[in-house]
Protein backbone atom coordinates (compact mmCIF):
# COMPACT_ATOMS: atom_id res chain seq x y z
CA UNK A 1 0.00 0.00 0.00
CA UNK A 2 1.16 3.25 -0.62
CA UNK A 3 0.50 6.04 1.83
CA UNK A 4 -0.73 9.50 0.13
CA UNK A 5 1.49 12.07 0.22
CA UNK A 6 1.41 15.49 2.17
CA UNK A 7 0.91 18.55 -0.37
CA UNK A 8 3.39 21.35 -0.47
CA UNK A 9 0.83 23.64 0.91
CA UNK A 10 -0.26 21.67 4.12
CA UNK A 11 0.14 24.13 6.37
CA UNK A 12 -1.70 26.52 4.73
CA UNK A 13 -4.07 23.84 3.31
CA UNK A 14 -5.23 22.59 7.08
CA UNK A 15 -5.67 26.38 8.32
CA UNK A 16 -8.29 26.89 5.47
CA UNK A 17 -9.97 23.89 6.42
CA UNK A 18 -10.00 24.54 10.38
CA UNK A 19 -11.10 27.82 8.94
CA UNK A 20 -14.50 26.82 8.46
CA UNK A 21 -15.31 25.08 11.52
CA UNK A 22 -17.04 22.20 9.28
CA UNK A 23 -15.56 19.20 10.53
CA UNK A 24 -17.24 17.04 12.97
CA UNK A 25 -20.47 19.43 12.47
CA UNK A 26 -24.03 17.21 12.34
CA UNK A 27 -25.20 15.75 8.69
CA UNK A 28 -26.59 18.59 6.69
CA UNK A 29 -29.18 18.16 3.89
CA UNK A 30 -27.07 21.04 1.79
CA UNK A 31 -24.26 18.22 1.71
CA UNK A 32 -26.42 15.23 1.71
CA UNK A 33 -28.56 16.04 -1.48
CA UNK A 34 -24.76 15.84 -3.46
CA UNK A 35 -24.06 12.44 -2.11
CA UNK A 36 -27.38 11.14 -3.25
CA UNK A 37 -27.25 12.96 -6.26
CA UNK A 38 -23.77 11.28 -6.89
CA UNK A 39 -25.11 7.66 -6.15
CA UNK A 40 -27.83 8.68 -8.48
CA UNK A 41 -26.06 9.81 -11.85
CA UNK A 42 -23.81 7.75 -11.46
CA UNK A 43 -25.36 4.57 -10.56
CA UNK A 44 -22.97 3.81 -7.67
CA UNK A 45 -23.69 2.52 -4.43
CA UNK A 46 -20.90 4.92 -2.27
CA UNK A 47 -20.46 8.36 -2.85
CA UNK A 48 -19.08 10.68 -0.14
CA UNK A 49 -18.25 14.05 0.52
CA UNK A 50 -14.56 14.22 2.30
CA UNK A 51 -12.31 16.51 4.27
CA UNK A 52 -8.80 15.32 4.45
CA UNK A 53 -7.54 16.55 8.01
CA UNK A 54 -3.77 16.15 9.81
CA UNK A 55 -4.69 12.55 10.54
CA UNK A 56 -7.96 11.68 9.48
CA UNK A 57 -10.21 11.47 6.72
CA UNK A 58 -13.65 12.68 7.76
CA UNK A 59 -17.02 12.30 5.89
CA UNK A 60 -19.34 15.57 5.85
CA UNK A 61 -22.07 13.36 4.01
CA UNK A 62 -21.79 9.52 2.93
CA UNK A 63 -24.54 7.43 1.23
CA UNK A 64 -24.37 4.19 0.86
CA UNK A 65 -21.27 4.26 3.58
CA UNK A 66 -21.83 4.42 7.30
CA UNK A 67 -18.02 5.13 8.53
CA UNK A 68 -17.70 8.89 9.51
CA UNK A 69 -13.97 9.12 9.44
CA UNK A 70 -10.73 7.11 8.41
CA UNK A 71 -7.50 7.24 9.05
CA UNK A 72 -5.53 9.28 6.29
CA UNK A 73 -3.07 7.11 5.93
CA UNK A 74 -5.22 4.20 3.91
CA UNK A 75 -7.15 7.56 2.11
CA UNK A 76 -7.90 7.57 -1.47
CA UNK A 77 -8.87 11.10 -0.88
CA UNK A 78 -5.91 11.89 0.49
CA UNK A 79 -3.83 11.47 -3.37
CA UNK A 80 -6.80 12.66 -5.05
CA UNK A 81 -5.88 16.30 -2.97
CA UNK A 82 -2.67 16.22 -4.41
CA UNK A 83 -4.07 17.19 -8.30
CA UNK A 84 -6.55 19.48 -9.90
CA UNK A 85 -8.11 16.80 -11.67
CA UNK A 86 -10.49 13.67 -10.88
CA UNK A 87 -8.63 11.03 -9.89
CA UNK A 88 -9.48 7.60 -11.00
CA UNK A 89 -8.37 4.34 -9.61
CA UNK A 90 -10.32 1.62 -12.04
CA UNK A 91 -9.60 -1.32 -10.17
CA UNK A 92 -8.43 -1.33 -7.12
CA UNK A 93 -7.36 -4.71 -6.93
CA UNK A 94 -4.73 -4.51 -9.51
CA UNK A 95 -3.16 -0.88 -8.80
CA UNK A 96 -0.32 -1.54 -6.37
CA UNK A 97 -0.72 1.57 -4.94
CA UNK A 98 -4.18 -0.25 -3.61
CA UNK A 99 -4.46 -2.92 -3.70
CA UNK A 100 -3.26 -4.42 -0.07
CA UNK A 101 -5.34 -1.27 1.52
CA UNK A 102 -7.66 -2.29 4.09
CA UNK A 103 -10.16 -0.97 2.05
CA UNK A 104 -9.68 -2.73 -0.47
CA UNK A 105 -8.97 -5.87 1.19
CA UNK A 106 -12.12 -5.32 3.71
CA UNK A 107 -15.37 -3.59 4.04
CA UNK A 108 -16.07 -1.37 2.13
CA UNK A 109 -14.16 -3.67 -0.78
CA UNK A 110 -13.34 -0.78 -3.08
CA UNK A 111 -12.63 -1.37 -6.38
CA UNK A 112 -13.00 1.70 -8.31
CA UNK A 113 -12.58 4.79 -6.74
CA UNK A 114 -13.08 8.54 -8.44
CA UNK A 115 -12.46 11.13 -6.20
CA UNK A 116 -13.22 15.40 -8.01
CA UNK A 117 -11.26 17.56 -5.08
CA UNK A 118 -12.71 20.28 -3.37
CA UNK A 119 -11.00 23.57 -3.94
CA UNK A 120 -11.14 26.54 -1.92
CA UNK A 121 -11.29 29.91 -3.34
CA UNK A 122 -8.02 30.69 -2.17
CA UNK A 123 -7.00 27.63 -3.87
CA UNK A 124 -6.01 24.86 -1.11
CA UNK A 125 -8.21 21.47 -1.57
CA UNK A 126 -10.12 20.55 1.37
CA UNK A 127 -10.62 17.02 0.05
CA UNK A 128 -13.17 15.30 -2.59
CA UNK A 129 -16.45 14.61 -3.74
CA UNK A 130 -15.95 10.88 -4.12
CA UNK A 131 -17.96 7.97 -5.66
CA UNK A 132 -16.86 4.52 -5.07
CA UNK A 133 -18.00 1.24 -6.46
CA UNK A 134 -17.31 -2.54 -5.41
CA UNK A 135 -16.92 -3.38 -9.40
CA UNK A 136 -14.35 -1.87 -11.26
CA UNK A 137 -15.22 0.59 -14.15
CA UNK A 138 -13.97 3.77 -15.75
CA UNK A 139 -15.76 7.15 -15.98
CA UNK A 140 -16.14 8.50 -19.78
CA UNK A 141 -15.29 12.03 -19.73
CA UNK A 142 -18.71 13.22 -20.10
CA UNK A 143 -18.92 11.72 -16.23
CA UNK A 144 -15.69 13.43 -15.16
CA UNK A 145 -17.24 16.67 -16.20
CA UNK A 146 -20.57 16.00 -14.65
CA UNK A 147 -18.46 14.53 -11.30
CA UNK A 148 -16.19 18.13 -11.26
CA UNK A 149 -19.54 20.14 -11.69
CA UNK A 150 -20.98 18.68 -8.64
CA UNK A 151 -17.58 19.10 -6.62
CA UNK A 152 -17.80 22.46 -7.69
CA UNK A 153 -21.58 22.83 -6.46
CA UNK A 154 -19.96 21.26 -3.08
CA UNK A 155 -17.43 23.91 -2.81
CA UNK A 156 -20.34 26.78 -3.38
CA UNK A 157 -22.06 25.07 -0.41
CA UNK A 158 -19.14 25.41 1.61
CA UNK A 159 -18.32 29.17 0.01
CA UNK A 160 -21.02 29.89 2.91
CA UNK A 161 -18.76 29.03 5.15
CA UNK A 162 -15.91 30.95 3.67
CA UNK A 163 -15.06 34.45 2.37
CA UNK A 164 -14.05 34.81 -0.85
CA UNK A 165 -12.61 38.06 -0.32
CA UNK A 166 -10.82 37.69 2.71
CA UNK A 167 -10.23 33.77 2.85
CA UNK A 168 -11.42 33.75 6.01
CA UNK A 169 -14.06 31.74 7.72
CA UNK A 170 -17.13 33.91 7.57
CA UNK A 171 -17.47 33.90 10.91
CA UNK A 172 -13.87 35.04 11.39
CA UNK A 173 -14.66 37.57 8.55
CA UNK A 174 -17.29 39.18 10.61
CA UNK A 175 -15.24 39.03 13.44
CA UNK A 176 -12.22 40.59 11.71
CA UNK A 177 -14.32 43.21 10.31
CA UNK A 178 -15.86 43.88 13.03
CA UNK A 179 -12.03 44.47 15.38
CA UNK A 180 -11.25 46.83 12.38
CA UNK A 181 -14.43 48.98 13.10
CA UNK A 182 -13.70 49.36 16.98
CA UNK A 183 -9.86 50.38 16.38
Amino acid sequence: MQEPKIPSDETERLATLHSLNILDTPRDDRFDRYTRISARIFDIPISVISLVDRHRQWFKSTEGFDATESPRNISFCGHAILGDEIFEVRDALRDPRFRDNPLVTDQPNIRFYAGAPLEAPNGHKLGTLCIIDTIPRQLSDDEKVKLKNLADMVVGEMAGYFDAETGLADQAALLNAGAKCVD
